[in-house]
């Protein structure tokens, strides 16, 4: 990026869910914060011609182009913001950043290891020469999560003896829901695991500022076949009666394991897409010997507080708003105790990234930060097939050779 013309010139590769998450954190984020740099969305990709260029007009791009590589070639982009299936999230970062671009790459990182630690050694390697990248776990950024973080940094909690973190939807209960790319391996790397699990794991590791250093763990796939969606080569005409043709679920529904913290805690993590009524339910609990630390996504503004230290007749839970102006975040929104929504995490990733690209500061989560929880993913995995064996998870910083 230019230092004189302030200038950082977005080009974002997807346009579906996240992509349009990520545009709208772009086109606010200037309108919020005063930062040192200005967002100049200047370029949106997509394969499909048509779709891709409604979304540059919906969305607020200047330019489209259904060629990634074309994308990262020119020369006015700066910054590439990765929201594709997982399947071309290596394949679209290493080229960016080999071609001097700083990225923003969604979550989880990769869809294996392998795919990770070249990723992460191409962004230590790309840091050196001034070009920044990260990880997209949106929910660190919810003023609510970051003030929890805070607190247990501060030794509000004490010792942490357990975390308890769940993240339950219900979006594919009915077994006539389509085979989408999210069920497949290939595409997705993993099920409920990657997609939403990954976020629990970084969101505690966050907030706890320990390691997840060992597993054991089950998954399962409720539902093994789907109907192919409409379109899909091979989906059989129903004219006549018959059911439309079916192919395979190679991803788990769900996944539930026990861990330790390498801080000496213990923690139990579930993730399933297969839990009726919920709809996007994220909760975490941290128990310390100080005190106890409560984020419920349903209550995205506010935090329950067990305080430990306080006399016997005045100890309960309380409820803390996080709302104030010198709560993170919140000082750019609206007066106290005015609420704000799952959109504006977002806004808040881009904050902390614009931020940091134009100040040479290194933003996190880093992709070494990524990369632990893809390790973690990954050992979930090998717990799983081996009958819930305790498996060791190895340190990031120890996988990535510069």
């Amino acid at each position: 990026m230019s230092t004189t013309d302030r200038e950082l010139r977005v080009g974002m590769v997807g346009y579906a869910f996240m992509g349009a998450a990520h545009s709208q954190a772009w086109r606010t984020v200037n309108r919020v914060y005063d930062l040192p740099a200005r967002v100049r969305m200047a370029a949106i990709c997509g394969r499909d011609a048509g779709k891709v260029a409604d979304a540059a007009d919906r969305l607020g791009w200047e330019t489209y182009t259904t060629d990634w590589r074309e994308l990262i070639a020119r020369d006015d982009i700066d910054l590439v913001d990765v929201c594709t299936p997982g399947d071309s999230h290596a394949e679209i970062t290493l080229a960016a950043l080999a071609a001097g671009k700083h990225v923003l790459c969604e979550k989880p990182l990769a869809n294996s290891v392998t795919e990770a630690r070249a990723m992460t050694a191409a962004a230590a390697t790309a840091q050196a020469a001034g070009i920044r990248s990260m990880c997209g776990f949106n929910y660190r950024r919810v003023p609510a999560v970051t003030m929890m973080q805070q607190m247990v940094a501060a030794g509000r909690l004490g010792t942490i003896r357990h975390v308890r973190a769940v993240y339950l939807q219900d979006w594919i209960v009915d077994p006539q829901f389509p085979l989408v790319w999210r069920l497949q391996k290939d595409k997705a790397g993993s099920g409920a695991l990657g997609d939403i699990g990954a976020h629990i794991i970084d969101l505690t590791q966050f907030v706890t500022g320990q390691r997840i250093s060992g597993v054991s763990a089950v998954t399962e796939t409720f539902v093994k076949e789907r109907p192919l969606p409409a379109g899909s080569s091979g989906l059989a005409a129903t004219v006549d009666g018959s059911a439309p043709a079916t192919g395979q679920v190679t991803v788990d529904d769900a996944a539930v394991f026990l861990a330790r913290l390498d801080g000496g805690g213990l923690a139990t993590y579930e993730a399933s897409r297969f839990a009726t009524g919920r709809k996007n339910a994220l909760r975490v609990e941290i128990n310390g010997s100080l005190g106890t630390l409560v984020f419920d996504l349903e209550r995205l503004n506010e935090l329950e507080f067990y305080d430990a230290t306080r006399p016997a007749a005045e100890q309960g839970f309380s409820r803390i708003l996080v709302t104030e102006g010198d709560h993170p975040y919140m000082s750019a929104w609206w007066p106290p105790g005015h609420i704000i929504g799952y959109e504006h995490s977002f806004t808040h990733q881009m904050r902390d990234l614009v931020e940091a690209v134009a100040t040479g500061a290194d933003p996190a989560p880093s992709f070494a930060d990524a990369l632990q929880v893809q390790l973690v993913l990954d050992a979930v995995e090998r717990s799983a097939r081996l009958g819930s064996a305790w498996t060791e998870v190895e340190p990031a910083l120890a996988q990535v050779a510069v």
